[in-house]
């Protein structure tokens, strides 16, 4: 089974690949279970040293519109079955540069179905969208807690190119084009490297960076509201999307991802309570009114029902997620207590 990945060398895209590489078979939209032979990493980046260094990995560094545009072949090989597609500009510089989001995640998203149409494949693509799709307003509030049938009301420019990036998923897999499943990210926390572009950004470095003996930026205020998965989770919620069958899957095209519902206030407890109250001291509460006005669009409870059913499950507590980003990243970490 040949998987490509784009995005691929980011840190979901890598840490997805690690999880499918350390599969002995892998059953692809309810089919027979087969080994994976080959996953194509397509980035702007090269891929990090494990993964490259991995025989059955490939990799094609670029641009992903030029790519699709002049080497179609390489982002989707003749023998590829699958694709995740999580390449994409992220909430913050979309909403700092329209043009850039226009290109990375509408422009880019439209080229990739295309190419998997003209194959006459009908690969499965899984399209990481995001609870950026929910924006709550005066004018329109938002359910208290947001349901699978929830219709999106996107308040960004990052959510409204997620939710035609579902639509056109939901439109070339009802024309048979591809299997397509749109699976609904929430913030994922905690990201390890380096902060982002992402106005979601901080929800990661308000753990990392104190963990790591550094001040870090916590720009809303303690009572603002959000759902968030691990790593781990959010790995499961991908690759889940890919297994299901088409009867398990539903008609419905996107799916809510399992989250626990936190605040702010709650997260920098948990802080606390696992590394100490000098890690909570590093925070930095200054407010910052742009990712304020982004953030506070965004629903913090949801029911995901769907994502039950197909045996997905959020994460424990805020805690557990903090300790497992300690033990997965010893060499990052300097807070003692932490340890």
């Amino acid at each position: 089974m040949h998987i490509v990945i784009t995005g691929g060398a980011g840190f979901l895209g890598a840490r997805l690949a690690r999880t499918l590489l350390a599969r002995t078979a892998f059953s692809l939209a309810g089919a027979a279970p087969a080994p994976i032979t080959r996953i194509t990493l397509v980035d702007r980046a090269p891929a990090p040293a494990d993964l490259a260094t991995d025989a059955r990995i490939a990799q094609v560094v670029g641009d992903l519109n030029e790519l699709l545009a002049n080497a179609p072949q390489r982002v989707l090989p003749e023998d590829a079955s699958a694709v995740f597609h999580l390449a994409a500009a992220v909430s913050g510089e979309c909403e700092a540069d329209f043009d850039l989001g226009m290109r990375s995640n509408f422009a880019a998203t439209h080229g990739l179905l295309e190419v998997c149409r003209q194959s006459g494949r009908a690969p499965v693509l899984v399209f990481s969208s995001s609870l950026a799709v929910f924006g709550s307003s005066p004018e329109l509030p938002l359910p208290e807690v947001i349901q699978d049938q929830t219709l999106p009301t996107p308040l960004s420019s990052y959510g409204i190119q997620k939710v035609i990036g579902e639509q056109l998923v939901a439109d070339y897999t009802r024309k048979g084009f591809i299997h397509g499943r749109s699976v609904r990210l929430m913030t994922v926390s905690v990201r390890p490297g380096k902060p982002n572009g992402a106005a979601s950004g901080f929800f990661s470095g308000m753990f990392r960076e104190p963990l790591a003996g550094l001040r870090a930026a916590c720009p809303v205020p303690d009572a603002t509201p959000v759902a968030i998965a691990s790593p781990a989770r959010t790995i499961e919620g991908l690759i889940r999307a890919a297994e299901a069958s088409d009867a398990e899957w539903g008609l419905r095209i996107a799916v809510n991802l399992p989250s626990l519902s936190t605040t702010v206030g709650d997260m920098a407890a948990a802080l606390g309570r696992v590394a100490g109250p000098a890690a909570v001291a590093l925070l930095d509460r200054t407010p910052d009114p742009a990712i304020a006005r982004i953030v506070k669009t965004w629903p913090g409870r949801f029911e995901w029902t769907r994502a039950r059913a197909l045996g997905l499950a959020a994460d424990e507590s805020v805690d557990a997620i903090i300790r497992d980003y300690v033990r997965e990243n010893p060499d990052a970490v300097r807070a003692p207590a932490a340890a």
